[in-house]
């Protein structure tokens, strides 16, 4: 066992163990897998393939759609893909991170149950306080970007730039022809002033989604034979749902012509981040044990830090800027009805996706 304290399993007083550490010491014993991995190795390499193409085409099409008005993409499926992926950062949050880090450092795990890890319930802590240092970040950015510019605070939001080009020309991207998406995104001050306030929040944002990938690809990786046959086809749908939210985040933002090649990137590294990591998994797979007692603290910290990250960034950047705070919000029901039946779909399907994943 590669806890902190030796534990004999065949010479167990039950009428002895009292205290919380030594209850760990059984818990730690049962939940200690070890190297679980067996099958084919061929096919856990297709599957870094099959990921990668699957979740990079998913997360670059609302950029697609936003920045390549010639596909001419209707209003309605760019639409849906933005909301179907704010309602899956969500979700994300609370049953692919926040649930997962108590099972890895809550009170009754394995770690929780040890030394200082048994004083307090770390995960909602951890993943409190990141929440309250990525507000730090993005209102620091903003604050910054104001004062050093001089820009008056921007009016037009989400869905102006979906559907208008404004008085002034300077929106993102607005409703052509009635059914396309036109991108105008370019060198103006508001296109400036948006992108320098915007994108801090989304780097966040992505870094806390990178670590969770990155765990992800490694425990695919080293699963063994009847736990990956479950997780391959589940993690497909994770990681597309997951891009698409990353995708639909990253297409409102506007970018400055010096950086039009950015958001590409930014997508390619989500989508490039889980087959990298299944593959270091392949190269660990007879070593590495995703259960042990150091494992378990490094997922249930960073599966903390990044439930927090994403629930800041999924309430404040997406819900709230783009139905609660926005003063161009559009008033026809039909299309309000669709955006929140969107949302709520894509976190109904990843909660769901969370029975295996």
């Amino acid at each position: 066992m590669s806890g902190p304290i030796d534990f004999d399993p065949e010479r167990v007083n039950l009428t002895e163990f009292q205290d919380i550490t030594q209850q760990g010491l059984i818990t730690c014993y049962f939940t200690e897998a070890g190297n679980q991995f067996g099958g084919s190795l061929g096919i856990r390499i297709g599957s870094i393939f099959v990921i990668g193409a699957v979740s990079t085409a998913v997360t670059f099409f609302p950029v697609v759609a936003a920045r390549m008005p010639r596909l001419r993409i209707p209003l309605y499926v760019y639409l849906f893909a933005r909301y179907f992926g704010s309602g899956v950062i969500i979700a994300t949050a609370f049953v692919h991170l926040l649930d997962p880090a108590y099972s890895e450092i809550g009170p009754a795990s394995c770690v929780g149950m040890t030394g200082n890890w048994s004083t307090y319930s770390w995960p909602p802590a951890i993943a409190l306080s990141a929440a309250m240092l990525t507000f730090l970040l993005d209102f620091a950015a903003e604050y910054y970007v104001s004062t050093r510019y001089k820009i008056p605070h921007a009016k037009n939001e989400v869905e102006d730039v979906i559907t208008t080009a404004g008085a002034n020309g300077h929106g993102h991207q607005h409703l052509h022809s009635g059914e396309e998406l036109q991108h105008l995104d370019g060198d103006t001050p508001d296109v400036e002033f948006a992108f320098k306030t915007q994108i801090a929040a989304f780097l966040i944002l992505e870094f806390g989604v990178l670590f969770h990938s990155v765990f992800i690809g490694l425990n695919l990786g080293v699963a063994g034979p009847d736990d990956f046959d479950t997780l391959f086809p589940v993690l497909v749908f994770h990681q597309s749902f997951e891009g698409l939210g990353i995708g639909a985040r990253l297409s409102a933002i506007p970018f400055p012509h010096r950086l039009r090649n950015m958001p590409w990137l930014l997508c390619a590294a989500y989508g490039l981040t889980t087959p990298i990591a299944i593959a270091i998994g392949l190269g660990l797979r007879t070593t590495y044990d995703n259960s042990s007692f150091t494992a378990n603290i490094v997922n249930g910290i960073f599966d903390s830090i990044s439930a927090g990250i994403l629930l800041y960034t999924g309430f404040v950047e997406m819900i709230a800027r783009d139905f609660l705070f926005n003063p161009d919000r559009s008033n026809d029901k039909g299309r309000l009805t669709f955006m929140v039946v969107c949302m709520f779909l894509g976190a109904g399907i990843m909660a769901l996706i969370g029975k295996w994943a």
